[in-house]
């Protein structure tokens, strides 16, 4: 019978065969995640992209290569110019005027980036976007809601954000969210650059506002007003669907069944709660968007006898008119954050201010990276704040 050919492996290939007193092969690396981490801006324009550049300067990183466009259809394109495979990827957006835009962009960025093999995709979104619209109105949605699992289709895992409008947002994701605060930022800015500051009052433009005023009251050892009355418009007192669907004259009742009737609401005659006269008035709140509210807290605040009205908030929209409304108003100064861009609106008003929050969001994106926790960066912090 003819001997069968025993065929060896080559030797490279085979860890038994190896020259006496040789150390074996290590293992070839495959698929081995790197450590790396790029930081990105879902936004090309100059005023976007600022806040991207603070932190990448904090971070001594480079911003990442790519390329954010709409085309002459209007559509959004988006090119990564690098490779980010096995890497952990931050997304910075700040959200401008054209939020659907903005938003568009990030979920573009997201899927590009997701399908580039990224390890993990971190947005870094300092002003979350509809957090207005976080409960259901009458027929409405609640679009915040589905803004959350846009991104989590998207590809991202985690989101940095700052002073979401409701906390209760965070339970909208499937994913972790850490809310930052900016209050030691704009507390910091009471103490250093307001001449006088214990001679200040924390003003509540309505009771909503109440507990974030209580909040820098009480970290101030300063007093506390609240303004309560016909003249303000909250959320609270909007159509939010209990009244749904309207009622109907004549409606068809069901034998026997009486409900008792709701009460309508009437607010009371404007008041201040709280004593302002001859003292510094300090207006807190997170967003400051259509200022008339505070403008016409503002002049209430006059006539009690306030002679100087601050007003500070964490997301500075500052839409359609803002910066004339607040330029021909008794607020001596505005002081927002660069959460969202406003420069054009400063160039508008003198009066506005902004206190930059890059470091916390730069330290929040290296303790993410490096495994670290992140209960240095809330200390102090309490649920109402």
């Amino acid at each position: 019978m003819p001997k069968k050919l025993l065929l060896l492996p080559p030797l490279s290939a085979c860890s038994a065969f190896r020259a006496p007193g040789a150390r074996p092969a290590a293992a070839p690396a495959m698929n081995a995640a790197r450590t790396g981490y790029r930081v990105f801006s879902a936004n090309s324009t100059a005023a976007c992209t600022e806040l991207a550049k603070r932190i990448t300067e904090r971070l001594g990183a480079e911003l990442g290569k790519s390329v954010v466009y709409q085309e002459t259809n209007g559509e959004t394109r988006v090119e990564i110019k690098e490779s980010v495979r096995g890497q952990d990827i931050f997304i910075i957006q700040t959200i401008p005027r054209d939020v659907n835009t903005a938003v568009m962009e990030l979920l573009i960025m997201a899927y590009a980036l997701k399908t580039s093999c990224a390890r993990n995709i971190i947005g870094v979104i300092p002003y979350f976007p509809y957090s207005k619209q976080s409960k259901m109105r009458k027929r409405g949605s609640i679009v915040c809601k589905l803004l959350a699992s846009m991104l989590a289709k998207a590809g991202l895992t985690h989101i940095i954000t700052m002073d979401l409008h409701q906390k209760e947002i965070q339970g909208f994701f499937s994913f972790p969210v850490d809310n930052l605060r900016a209050s030691p930022f704009l507390l910091q800015y009471i103490q250093e650059e307001i001449p006088n500051y214990r001679n200040a009052v924390i003003v509540a433009k309505s009771p909503d506002a109440a507990k974030r005023a209580q909040s820098y009251a009480e970290r101030l050892r300063l007093g506390l007003a609240v303004i309560h009355g016909e003249a303000q418009c909250t959320e609270l007192d909007m159509d939010d669907g209990r009244h749904s669907p309207p009622m109907v004259k004549n409606a068809t009742v069901h034998p026997g069944l009486e409900l008792p009737l709701m009460m309508a609401k009437e607010k009371p005659p404007i008041t201040v709660v709280g004593d302002v006269g001859g003292r510094i008035a300090i207006i807190v709140d997170d967003i400051i968007d259509d200022v008339e509210s505070f403008v016409a807290a503002a002049e209430i605040l006059k006539e009690r006898g306030a002679y100087k009205i601050y007003v500070m908030a964490t997301h500075g929209i500052l839409s359609a008119d803002a910066p004339r409304l607040i330029e021909e108003s008794s607020i001596d100064e505005v002081v927002v954050t660069n959460t969202v861009p406003h420069e054009v609106q400063k160039l508008q008003c003198p009066k506005i201010k902004t206190v930059d929050i890059s470091l916390i969001l730069s330290e929040a994106i290296r303790r993410i990276h490096n495994g670290e926790s992140m209960a240095y960066l809330f200390r102090n912090i309490t649920v109402d704040d």
